[in-house]
């Protein structure tokens, strides 16, 4: 399975899209700022919505209309 996620900030709402195979992890990264980057410096790490995909590729179309 892949999951497309959103995550946002509360103080500055910004936003992230991404994709990963473990939700749970990849948040966990997230809330504790191992993921370098834009998430770490604003606290982007409140899962605000995710969908399922059976395969990547539909998983990597989803990502990229959702960022355009």
């Amino acid at each position: 399975m892949f999951f497309v996620y959103l995550l946002a900030s509360e103080p500055y709402g910004t936003l992230y899209i991404g994709l990963t195979t473990n939700l749970s992890r990849r948040v966990w990264e997230h809330k504790n700022k191992l993921v370098p980057g834009s998430t770490a410096k604003y606290g982007v790490d409140r899962l605000v919505w995710f969908e399922i995909h059976d395969d990547r590729e539909a998983a990597l179309r989803r990502e990229k209309q959702l960022k355009e």
